[in-house]
């Protein structure tokens, strides 16, 4: 029997619906990421060639070398990735701000040593992070005013794990720190090295958390900073697991760990600082943690050596 040609329509018209669908899908679909690659003997040769052509989700990886460059990276999602530690990126910066300046959010940096960024207003930075959600592996930053430097919103977290910070920091115009965090949703320090750091501090939050573990942070014979960590504007804090150092030549005779010495801002409602070395190799005392907010501060198991009061302010001491 023969089907009447009215009785088709319908089929038909669901048949085209389904191939507009999927013509549609394939339309809205991303473009697969791509691997950007840098290097003397490549079609890119520096960083910033990369930067400007890099879309949402590319990798970018970087040949060892030196590289006289700085980058602006606009694209969100992306990895930037050296082969090794012998990829340096050193000496120049952007918009006078920076050797990396990252408007994308969620960007990972990993295996790149930053090295001698400084801008006219001596407030310049290896990494300036403006948008939101910064991881930093196995990185290296060496004699830059600030190592690390961040903008953000409370939704952003910063992460550096693994990475070494040498002789970063300045106070001339205004200060400079190994890392600078603004008012982002968390700090999340691990497994990293910090020495040598100039009149600022090693670590400044003003994150609503930070977190600091498993971490060294030593002036040594010759660093001049000022607190090793501080969070001015309070915020949670943890700080556990870290062999800390206060050298001869500090510039900051007071406290080594500083809470709310600008007020609080943040809600704070945590401060554990638990199971830490800490030296004081200044020649007078030193407080190993001043607390300016009304929240109790709680130290546990924490060993110190040399002229030490543990705490000022409101909270415990144990043992």
């Amino acid at each position: 029997m023969i089907r009447p040609r009215h009785s088709l329509i319908p089929f038909y018209t669901a048949m085209l619906c389904v191939a507009v669908t999927v013509c549609l899908a394939g339309l809205a679909a991303p473009a697969s990421a791509r691997v950007l690659l840098v290097g003397p003997g490549r079609p890119l040769k520096l960083p910033s060639q990369a930067a400007a052509l890099a879309q949402r989700g590319d990798t970018v990886r970087i040949d060892p070398g030196v590289y006289q460059d700085c980058s602006v990276w606009r694209a969100s999602g992306l990895t930037i990735l050296g082969a090794s530690l012998n990829v340096v990126v050193a000496s120049r910066t952007c918009l006078d701000q920076a050797i990396f300046v990252i408007y994308g959010n969620d960007i990972t940096v990993q295996g790149i040593t930053f090295r001698d960024a400084t801008v006219p207003g001596r407030n310049g930075a290896a990494i300036k992070a403006l948008g939101d959600n910064l991881t930093v592996r196995n990185s290296r930053f060496e004699h830059n005013e600030n190592g690390i430097l961040t903008g953000g919103s409370p939704a952003s977290t910063i992460r550096i794990q693994d990475s070494t910070f040498v002789g970063n920091g300045a106070c001339i115009f205004a200060c400079a720190h190994a890392v600078y965090a603004g008012p982002v949703g968390m700090l999340d320090v691990e497994r990293s090295v910090f020495l040598d750091t100039r009149t600022a501090h090693h670590i400044k939050s003003r994150a609503h958390r930070t977190i600091v573990r498993d971490c060294r942070i030593e002036d040594g014979p010759t660093g001049t900073s000022s607190y090793l960590i501080e969070t001015p504007i309070g915020g949670d804090l943890l700080v556990e697991h870290n062999v800390l150092e206060k050298g001869p030549n500090s510039s900051n005779h007071d406290a080594a760990i500083s809470i709310g010495a600008e007020g609080v801002a943040n809600p704070t409602a945590s401060l554990v600082v638990r199971d830490n070395m800490f030296r004081n190799d200044l020649p007078q005392p030193t407080t190993f943690v001043r607390n300016g907010t009304q929240t109790p501060a709680q130290l546990t198991d924490n060993k110190v050596s040399g002229q030490v009061r543990m705490l000022e302010g409101p909270g415990s001491v144990s043992p």
